[in-house]
């Protein structure tokens, strides 16, 4: 007998939670596409094509900033919005963002919207889930508030006062969601060794990419709520600091007496470039220097930088600094005497090592695949096009560009483009995708096979 299939759109139901939100996300990609290729949302002279409209739509809803045309010339104040838009969707999140409506509405959430936002927002746990969500908007508010307000005052100085809030108001949103677009054309190049500018949009790309999770609980800690930081925020802290310091540090090594970018630099200016673009390789995408000036050695630094990202529950890409971190301390543990990965006088679960490990290896077989996709279709340099797919993995927005304004991307054949598209969306929600499988019950065995000695050297 042949088992009854329903019809694909009454098979809706059964899609899993964390499917609805990757759905979710390609939906806001779809609409972004359609906004961007109307004819008040660009100049008369230069239309978007509808890889270009997909490109651009694609790169603000994941969070990256690659760019195919200029932000500020190419696109009207409606076009620059709905990117704006887009930037926010992508970084709260698309669950966080009905969870928000139907609070809104004072509609009942029900198990399956909360499953939804717990995968989304990278936790299992759905008790006080709800006021986590709260908690997420008014994090995101604020910081973005205060950063647009300070980045307001200082741009000022050199714009009038309704330009001054709107490259406030960008910087602000793009650098909190670690977007890496710009109101500028030549991204934050002018204020290069503007103490001011650097450290406020550093502040907020820490922030948005140690993600929610971490903010609420060190606030927690402070405000005398808990007597100690979770397992969870230490290991994010700790490996970012580290990925911060050894990002400035090689950056300088590698770029101190390079003319074309720290060479001509005092000291201060080169250790605050230095440090800037530590923070920013990690999923941001602002840079303060010409890139394609930078030696190979500090590419390859970047783009692991890059591939490593930022931490989950956030705004940030990458495999997540705890993946790495895990991964680190598994390859400790084996080389010194093989046992339990412990941090802080706590046991990592071997399901979790396994997870980092599969995520870490699935995420650089993208890279190499996609990298030498490119490489046949392109004529572009090999190094640029492996640093324009970590980038897009990464969702960090960084590209060589040849020495342009836009990113190397813009130079691609349109299916090249779309190769970086298909990066983008996987670095955005190919995470998620990985770790829902991961998640899965399955029914447990109740039996184990015999072991067989492999040799592996």
């Amino acid at each position: 007998m042949t088992r009854y299939s329903p019809p694909w759109f009454l098979q809706f139901q059964r899609i899993t939670p964390g499917k609805i939100v990757v759905l979710g996300g390609a939906s806001a990609i779809v609409l972004g596409t359609i906004f961007l290729l109307l004819p008040w949302a660009t100049i008369p002279s230069k239309p978007l094509s509808i890889i270009d409209a997909l490109f651009t739509a694609t790169s603000a809803v994941c969070v990256t900033g690659l760019i195919v045309a200029d932000t500020a010339t190419d696109l009207t104040a409606f076009g620059q919005t709905v990117v704006l838009m887009l930037i926010q969707i992508g970084g709260l999140g698309y669950a966080t963002l009905v969870t928000l409506l139907l609070l809104t509405m004072r509609r009942q959430i029900g198990l399956r919207n909360r499953m939804m936002m717990a995968e989304a927002l990278s936790t299992l746990n759905l008790q006080g889930l709800i006021p986590f969500v709260k908690a997420i908007v008014m994090w995101t508010v604020f910081l973005e508030l205060v950063g647009a307000l300070l980045l307001s005052v200082r741009f000022f100085q050199d714009y009038t006062l309704d330009q001054a809030i709107y490259h406030g108001i960008f910087q602000a949103i793009s650098a909190f969601n670690n977007a890496g677009f710009s109101s500028f054309s030549t991204n934050l190049i002018e204020y290069r060794t503007d103490l001011i500018v650097n450290v406020i949009v550093a502040i907020l790309i820490i922030l948005g990419g140690l993600g929610f999770f971490v903010l609420i609980d060190v606030s927690q800690f402070f405000r005398g709520e808990r007597y100690r930081l979770q397992t969870h925020t230490k290991l994010v802290l700790v490996v970012t600091g580290l990925l911060l310091v050894g990002g400035t540090i090689g950056l300088l090594f590698l770029e101190w007496t390079n003319p074309k970018t720290l060479g001509d630099l005092p000291v201060f200016d080169k250790i605050l470039v230095g440090a800037f673009h530590a923070v920013s390789a990690r999923t941001a995408g602002f840079n303060t220097i010409d890139l394609s000036q930078l030696g190979n050695a500090s590419l390859y630094l970047i783009i692991i930088l890059m591939f490593i990202g930022g931490s989950p529950g956030g705004t940030a890409g990458g495999i997540k600094t705890t993946t790495f971190g895990i991964i680190g301390m598994f390859v400790w543990t084996t080389l010194r005497q093989p046992g339990d990965v412990e941090f802080f006088w706590r046991r990592v679960p071997i399901t979790v090592v396994h997870r980092a490990l599969a995520l870490a290896i699935l995420s650089m077989f993208v890279l190499t695949v996609l990298t030498l996709v490119l490489s046949v279709l392109e004529s572009q340099p090999f190094l640029a096009l492996m640093f324009e797919v970590a980038s897009a993995l990464g969702t960090t927005g960084y590209s060589v560009g040849n020495g342009d304004v836009l990113s190397l991307s813009a130079n691609l054949t349109p299916f090249g483009k779309l190769v970086i598209v298909v990066c983008m969306f996987i670095g955005r929600f190919g995470p998620l995708l990985v770790g829902l499988g991961s998640f899965q019950e399955k029914g447990k065995k109740l039996y184990r096979l015999p072991e067989s000695k492999i040799s592996i050297c």
